[in-house]
């Protein structure tokens, strides 16, 4: 049986794959994105969003925790100054992965993993040009020019007779 057999060990030694999973912690803290296998991603999706939650948290017992995973000073000193600042205010959900098919090689399944709030192509806040559009122009001009036609005409209508 398999009770509390959450993780997945990756066909790896402890060692190896706390060694894999700390590595790319760090390319994905200094990159903002990296590609990898799906499973790969999954397991760093794991790793990595406690050490961000820890990183709200500047204190030195803080950055001596995530040290401890990261074995990367300049990491640590990115992600306590750049990324804690950035995701603040987010509750959690750090990271987003996204499939991107399989490897050509061995048919591996292919994603990448990305820090949410760095991806400009998805976030929610609408850019200043997406707000003026064609459409929203001549909805307003169509809804403005028959009012003003009709009480232009209703007060010459009135003044004839």
């Amino acid at each position: 049986m398999r009770h509390n057999k959450k993780f997945n060990h990756l066909g790896r030694t402890a060692d190896h794959r706390a060694a894999l999973l700390s590595n790319l912690a760090v390319a994905l803290i200094q990159h903002k994105r990296i590609t990898t296998t799906l499973a790969k991603a999954k397991a760093l999706k794991k790793y990595v969003e406690p050490l961000i939650t820890r990183s709200k948290n500047d204190t030195t017992n803080s950055r001596r925790v995530v040290f401890r995973y990261l074995q990367n000073k300049e990491a640590v000193t990115e992600l306590f100054k750049e990324i804690s600042v950035k995701v603040a205010d987010r509750p959690g959900g750090y990271t987003r992965v996204i499939k991107l098919g399989t490897r050509q090689g061995d048919a591996a399944q292919i994603a990448f993993i990305e820090l949410v709030d760095y991806n400009e192509n998805m976030s929610k806040a609408p850019k200043a040009e997406a707000k003026k559009t064609r459409r929203s122009r001549r909805s307003t001009k169509k809804t403005d020019a028959p009012a003003v036609e009709t009480s232009e005409t209703t007060a010459e209508d009135t003044k004839a007779e």
